[in-house]
């Protein structure tokens, strides 16, 4: 496989481009970051397993905060040392899956997790 050059993005064209494209996303010390609320621990996994299953795909790797109620995940670029169109590629894709509602899409069919305290899921957006 040959390497390819990556343009890494300057702070103020990730925090703009966060604002258009991810406007849950923030960019903070060389990262672009997005904290999920869960209401539990098992919601949290959910997540995580997620996160995980979209960024072994993408061979892209996050880095990830998780606590009982939250995920926080964090991209960058390893190899190329920053921002790049890979990170805002994954987090795309990171918040469609994650945020999903299926009631909204499918006009009812799937119904989505009941608004029951002890079966909620996520604190959607």
């Amino acid at each position: 496989m040959s390497k390819k050059e990556e343009k890494v993005y300057a702070q103020e064209e990730i925090e703009e481009r966060l604002k258009r494209e991810l406007p849950h996303w923030y960019y903070e010390n060389g990262w672009i970051r997005r904290k999920f609320k869960t209401h539990g621990w098992k919601s949290t996994l959910m997540v995580v397993n997620t996160v995980g299953h979209l960024a072994e795909a993408a061979w892209h790797h996050p880095d990830l905060t998780v606590s009982y109620a939250f995920v926080i995940v964090k991209l960058a670029t390893h190899s190329a040392k920053g921002v790049t169109d890979k990170d805002f590629a994954l987090a795309k894709k990171i918040e469609e899956v994650v945020q999903w509602r299926p009631s909204e899409e499918t006009g009812g069919i799937l119904e989505g997790t009941p608004d029951d305290p002890r079966l909620r899921y996520l604190k959607y957006d």
